[in-house]
């Protein structure tokens, strides 16, 4: 209850009389507000301080403070009252706090913390109503007071916590008694102890309040949480564990010392919700990150290569989260992870290698050339793509679950395989290898005669070729093996769906662009166009012959010339009668339906069947037809010497040696080793009806390769010109390294170019008149119209 009994109010003007009134009931309010107040009193309180605040009276207008804590000393002036008030205000305020001081002398720890923060809340709860109680000397004396540039002078709540700092803070705090008993509390619960979190977070928040801008005290500042407690709780932290983590590292693994450092580094994060004040968490954590994490990287990056090695994902997850904590902790991380990409790769291919048959053999005799050209030419097509894809595969898994993708980790992976992808126990120092085992692969998946992959994964096996692809260098040497095979497989019909053959032309013209695939689509527009030919000629045949006529059963592909990588062939060729009507109604009727072209007959290319009617079985021979044309020739007579066969077919000896080799070997012709007569076997024999005489020959695809390589270099030598050209007729002048550098980037996205050929594509360019070398400045050219 109030302490003035008189109901009577005194004199508004009269400061003594006036305090001996409010002064009871602000110490009420701020000692027993427990015991309550009823309106009539408090509303009794709150007109007496209106009252006083607003009479006027000569000699208490406007006024001066002195120093902080210091009262408040008048100045003429007849205006609003408020200086005496307010200078009362301040000595009740320090004598407060003078008695509550008192109580908290002698105590430490968690005592001296439950007493400072029980004051603290009785103390800010009861300013807060006396605040309210003299609203009128805030909005109007204080208000007038700071308007007119008086400094330290504050509305009465803000006034209440600097006394409290002045009179209560900086006496429990002398020697940083009231911050170490906090720090004490927080090591505590580091320990593993159950601490009162809430006291730790009312005094803490109590610094945060007491940060009191002298310039503006509508703003708070955080330099009392700063300079009392952040910087020395930041100091305990980083030396508290120095010391549990130099221990736990002498005792303990590293991979337990990752799941201590990262449970602590949570645990510091969730000390930041629970007690702190959001401004310390980005300097707590990189505390944490430099006692836990930095000062313990070197373990770190040397037990990298041992979780890579034994695939333990839920640690390379933690390594990678713990190191990507300091800005140079995943370079070292992303190197020796490039660096055992490489090593998985070639070792997964020196595998196969040595699997595969004649593998052997290279890995025995040594690094030297000879044992890398046996392991190349004992690979397997789709072995070797295999062994780079589950080299990938497994890495590129690791990337994602343990690294998250991170795209650091994704180029070390890029620049490992591209590295592995080209340079491996299969394809020694030569770069052109690779494509090359990649197109016979992509070949074999695409062929009728693949049965091991279902249609529905044919999509996946074809994605597979483009993950490979994506690191091939020499794209152009793919290209044309890529070109060769598919000429074949569409001039044999062997393709397995054209459907898969056009998805397989479209990846490719993503990756590399319209003009790598020009040549590609146009062998399939030639095979639409020929199958329409191919229906009128017999439409028309049908109508100008009779049936017996067109015993032949004729289908002719043609193809446009410099679209196909086809050869013209390298020997003359007499068509057996027997085929001949049909060869010449043909091109009758194609000169008068294309005046003007002319057509170049790929005979080493074509292929027939032929029926034994010499036999008691009807075996049916899938021929060359230069093998048709030597078998013919035994309708009539069984016997026949090579000359007579030679004579007779037009062949040349390298053509006809193979041919007669392969009817041999199948038993289809008899040759004795020291005879020169071919007989026809009338006793041949076969379990299969259809009998397959059309074989590859080895040497033939070793010549093969040799000459796809051979276009290759033609091609890359008109290129770096066509480059060269390209870019100083846009330039005009341009020096050499310039020159160099901007070719290298312009093509290495076909091949990657040796400087010595550019420089020699530059010279014949020179021989050319295409570029000349400027006069006084040997490393620059210019460009000629």
């Amino acid at each position: 209850m109030m302490a003035a009994s008189s109901s009577r109010l005194p004199a508004s003007h009269d400061v003594n009389a006036t305090w001996e009134v409010l002064g009871p009931g602000i110490d009420q309010i701020m000692t027993r507000l427990r015991e309550g107040m009823n309106n009539a009193d408090y509303m009794k309180l709150y007109t007496l301080a209106y009252n006083h605040c607003t009479s006027s009276r000569m000699g208490s207008g406007s006024s001066d403070l002195g120093s902080l804590g210091g009262s408040v000393g008048s100045k003429s002036g007849a205006n609003l009252v408020g200086a005496e008030l307010y200078n009362c205000l301040i000595q009740y305020f320090q004598s407060h706090l003078a008695d509550v001081r008192k109580g908290a002398e002698g105590l430490a720890e968690e005592p001296l913390l439950k007493y400072y923060g029980a004051e603290w809340d009785r103390y800010t709860t009861g300013a807060q109503y006396v605040n309210r109680l003299l609203a009128y000397l805030n909005r109007h004396w204080v208000k007038r007071e700071k308007d007119e540039g008086r400094k330290h002078v504050y509305t009465v709540y803000i006034l209440a916590l600097v006394q409290w700092k002045e009179h209560m803070f900086k006496h429990v705090q002398n020697k940083g008694r009231l911050v170490n008993a906090l720090l004490r509390q927080i090591e505590r619960q580091r320990n593993g102890e159950v601490i009162e979190s809430s006291l730790v977070k009312n005094v803490v928040d109590s610094l945060v309040s007491l940060g009191l801008d002298e310039a503006d005290t509508n703003r708070q500042n955080l330099d009392v949480y700063k300079h009392e407690f952040e910087k020395p709780f930041l100091e305990a932290t980083e030396l508290y564990y120095q010391a549990e983590s130099d221990a736990f590292v002498a005792q303990n693994s590293v991979t337990d010392y990752m799941k201590k450092a990262e449970a602590r580094i949570k645990e510091e994060e969730d000390r930041v919700e629970l007690y702190l004040h959001s401004t310390t968490r980005a300097k707590l954590v990189n505390c944490c990150d430099n006692t836990l994490v930095r000062r313990h990287a070197g373990i770190l990056w040397d037990e990298f290569q041992t979780l890579l090695d034994l695939e333990k994902a839920d640690d390379l997850y933690r390594i990678y989260t713990l190191m990507s904590r300091i800005v140079e902790g995943l370079e070292p991380l992303r190197q020796k992870f490039e660096a055992h990409v490489k090593r998985v790769g070639l070792a997964a291919v020196e595998k196969v290698a040595a699997g595969g048959g004649g593998g052997d053999g290279a890995a025995d005799a040594g690094p030297g050339a000879t044992a890398t050209a046996t392991a190349a030419a004992a690979m397997e097509p789709n072995a070797y793509v295999g062994a780079l894809l589950d080299a990938h595969r497994t890495n590129l898994d690791t990337v994602n679950a343990s690294f998250r993708g991170e795209a650091g980790f994704l180029a070390a992976l890029d620049k490992a395989c591209r590295d592995f992808v080209n340079r491996n126990k299969a394809t020694g120092a030569s770069t052109s290898k690779s494509p090359e085992l990649l197109a016979k692969h992509a070949d074999a998946l695409l062929k009728k005669s693949n049965r091991t992959t279902a249609e529905a994964s044919l999509e996946d096996a074809l994605s597979d070729v483009m993950v490979v692809f994506k690191y091939i260098e020499d794209k152009d040497v793919f290209q044309k093996f890529y070109s060769k095979m598919l000429a074949k497989r569409l001039v044999n019909f062997a393709s397995a769906s054209d459907d898969a053959e056009a998805n397989m032309i479209s990846r490719l013209k993503e990756a590399c662009g319209y003009e790598y695939t020009t040549k590609l689509q146009r062998m399939f527009t030639d095979m639409g166009l020929s199958k329409e030919l191919n229906d009128s000629f017999r439409e028309a045949m049908a109508k100008t012959h009779d049936k017996a006529e067109l015993d032949v059963d004729f289908y002719a592909l043609v193809l446009a010339n410099g679209f196909w990588p086809l050869q013209a062939p390298t020997t003359d060729f007499s068509i057996p009668t027997e085929l001949l009507p049909t060869y010449e109604r043909f091109q009758r009727y194609y000169a008068a339906k294309h005046s003007g072209r002319k057509l170049t007959w790929l005979w080493q290319l074509s292929k027939n069947e032929v029926k034994a009617n010499y036999l008691a079985q009807k075996y049916q021979f899938g021929t060359s037809t230069f093998q048709t044309a030597v078998l013919l020739q035994f309708n009539q007579t069984d016997a026949l010497t090579a000359d007579e066969l030679r004579t007779a077919t037009g062949l040349n000896d390298a053509t006809l040696k193979p041919v007669l080799a392969m009817l041999a070997k199948a038993k289809v012709l008899l040759h004795e080793a020291d005879s020169d007569t071919y007989t026809l076997n009338t006793s041949f024999k076969s379990k299969k009806i259809r009998v397959n005489l059309n074989l590859p020959v080895k040497a033939e695809q070793k010549a093969e390769s040799t000459e796809v390589m051979k276009t290759v270099d033609e091609d890359r030598r008109l290129l770096l010109q066509a480059t060269i050209v390209r870019i100083m007729k846009a330039r005009k002048q341009l020096r050499h390294a310039n020159l160099i550098q901007e070719v290298v980037a312009q093509v290495s996205a076909r091949f990657q170019p040796k400087v010595p050929d550019v420089k020699k594509a530059i010279d014949q360019l020179i021989d050319k008149e295409y570029l000349e070398r400027v006069e006084g400045q040997k490393d620059m050219y210019s460009y000629l119209a």
